[in-house]
């Protein structure tokens, strides 16, 4: 009797096990003892860039600059009036034509471009996606951050709207739209490689620099054109490519659309930009101030200066104060802390995190 229950007890058990196996609650055969497995999430979504295509090809356009160079470089080392006094000489003059993009931000005919592409230019030719042709003037332009503002006598256009260039993400899919050939806008694809890149191409410590970096191909006469993300927001101005030859060579530039934005609408209602500044010299953490200041990753940027009339000393920043944040946005380079600023106008207020002494402070500065 013993043994007849002992051997039913064991087929039950061996049929409990079973069962176990045959609806998937085991992981491994062996001692029926049920193990967990990894489980891999595979991402197959299908990015689809026609919807941004389409609708940013009609909003950029072909732009050509004409200006006077004159031909002799005497004229550039004596300059004109030692020409004209001395040897009776007038430097001849010869027209230059010179081409690029630009991006329609508004309807009734105000188009966003680099600066570089109509500096100096005597007449201003824009040519629509449709081959229409205009005449521009300019409203306002800006060398230290390569951005102008001009306009054509022209209504109901297409345009694109600024898209947030802080949520920009690396690794994001982008499209890069030119109109370099004065035929239809050209459209580029790639993703966004880095950010706040500072390449010092504009030469000026008080330049603006603070660029999108991409791998959508840009070339000549694609300055000024849009980059946009994968629902056609223009999240940057194309600007530069980085090539000895002036030919893509798998990197270009972008100005970031918050500068870009808030430079344009300076130049719209002003004519000039109004800028605000923090009155602090900066320099960025390295291992070494991060060590002597006890800080337990290099992050921030290290005050080396501070004006005493400026808005930082208002606010009590001092030298040797590390900057962390601004507006809950890190900061851990001097190009972040220039897009930053290059964003804000005298009278914003800034909410500033810091570290001194071992302890995190929080702040608040009225820029000037």
């Amino acid at each position: 009797m013993k043994i007849k229950t002992l051997f039913n007890t064991l087929i039950f058990g061996f049929l409990i096990a079973f069962s176990n196996i045959s609806c998937g609650q085991s992981g491994s055969v062996s001692g029926f003892v049920s193990q967990p497995q990894e489980t891999k999430v595979i991402h197959s979504s299908y990015i689809d860039l026609t919807f941004a295509a389409e609708k940013t090809v009609n909003t950029v356009v072909h732009i050509k600059t004409e200006f006077l160079r004159k031909n002799s470089f005497w004229d550039d080392f004596f300059g004109e009036s030692i020409l004209k006094i001395f040897f009776g000489i007038i430097p001849s003059q010869y027209p230059v034509i010179a081409t690029g993009s630009g991006v329609i931000i508004d309807p009734n005919g105000y188009i966003v471009t680099n600066n570089h592409v109509v500096e100096d230019a005597n007449k201003i030719t824009v040519t629509l996606n449709n081959k229409r042709e205009y005449t521009a003037s300019i409203v306002g332009a800006d060398p230290q951050s390569d951005l102008a503002l001009i306009k054509i006598d022209a209504h109901h256009l297409p345009y694109l709207s600024f898209g947030n260039s802080d949520h920009v993400r690396i690794g994001e899919w982008v499209l890069a739209v030119g109109n370099p050939f004065n035929l239809t806008s050209t459209v580029t694809a790639g993703i966004v490689s880095a950010k706040a890149r500072n390449l010092n191409i504009l030469g000026d410590k008080a330049s603006v620099e603070s660029f999108i970096q991409t791998d959508a191909a840009v070339n000549q006469g694609n300055s000024g054109g849009a980059l946009v993300n994968t629902t056609g927001e223009l999240i940057g101005i194309n600007t530069a490519i980085a090539s000895k030859s002036g030919y893509f060579r798998g990197y270009s530039f972008a100005i970031p659309s918050n500068i870009a934005k808030k430079i344009v609408m300076d130049l719209k209602e002003f004519g000039t930009v109004k800028r605000a500044f923090l009155g602090i010299v900066v320099i960025e953490m390295d291992s070494r101030i991060a060590s002597e200041m006890k800080l337990n990753e290099v992050k921030g940027v290290y005050v080396t200066n501070v004006s005493s009339d400026g808005a930082a000393a208002a606010s009590g920043i001092r030298v040797g104060d590390v900057i962390l944040e601004i507006n809950n946005k890190g900061l851990n380079s001097m190009s972040e802390l220039r897009e930053i600023m290059a964003q804000h106008s005298p009278g914003d207020k800034l909410k500033i995190r810091f570290f001194r002494k071992n302890n995190e402070y929080e702040t608040e500065v009225v820029l000037k």
